[in-house]
């Protein structure tokens, strides 16, 4: 019999939580003020991004450039992001599923998995892959 492991330490799981949370409210933050620079301030150099639609996103300078695009452009609409379940499969890592939802109805809303490492204190985003949701 094949026994699988449970990943998430019960111990580190408030503390993924409070990362996740504290990540989505600057995600919100940035969002809000249509800050590009902001949205991306923890998004590490190296980062693997999934966009709702596909397309897939190597490197911060790439990302952030689309970020000021869209962002210019008011392609998302005013949100709340909430954080649906963290959890810490390792010390120094948090994966996070956080939830963009429109304030309006009918807006554009979407569910993110995250992967979040901290170094040296601060963390960082490693990976995301974001999924349109109705």
């Amino acid at each position: 019999m094949n026994v699988r492991p449970i990943l998430g330490d019960a111990e580190r799981g408030a503390g993924a939580h409070r990362v996740a949370t504290e990540f989505a409210a600057g995600l919100a933050r940035a969002g809000a003020a249509g800050d590009a620079d902001g949205y991306d301030s923890a998004f590490a150099a190296d980062v693997l991004w999934g966009s709702p639609f596909g397309a897939t996103v190597t490197g911060y300078d790439e990302l952030n450039a689309i970020h000021h695009r869209l962002m210019a452009a008011g392609v998302a609409p005013p949100s709340r992001f909430d954080v649906v379940a963290a959890l810490a499969p390792a010390p120094g890592v948090v994966v996070a599923q956080i939830r963009r939802q429109a304030t309006d109805p009918d807006g554009f809303s979407e569910l993110a998995m995250y992967v979040l490492v901290e170094r040296e204190g601060r963390w960082w985003l490693a990976a995301a892959q974001n999924t349109p949701v109705g």
